[in-house]
């Protein structure tokens, strides 16, 4: 336990930002399974309309630091392709 004040004020502060870090990512990785979800039963316009909304959410959680930069193209990527593959 943090016997000094600023110790124990930033346990404080690491427990809010862990709270917020790891909503954007819990949304971020909800947003990607709804779009996969929609491609294997092959509804292209959900598809893409949950695509649009994968990315919001991946893009946020990028500019929040939450996930690295490389992280977020390649899954932005990877989703984008197996969108645009339905037929």
């Amino acid at each position: 336990m943090p016997n000094m004040k600023n110790a124990k004020k930033a346990v404080k502060v690491i427990g809010k930002k862990n709270v917020s870090n790891n909503e954007y990512k819990a949304s971020m990785r909800t947003a990607i399974k709804n779009v996969e979800k929609a491609v294997v039963a092959k509804d292209k316009e959900k598809a893409e309309g949950a695509l649009k909304i994968a990315i919001k959410r991946i893009d946020k959680a990028a500019s929040k630091g939450v996930t690295a930069k490389n992280t977020c193209a390649r899954n932005k990527s990877r989703l984008t392709k197996k969108v645009n593959e339905m037929k």
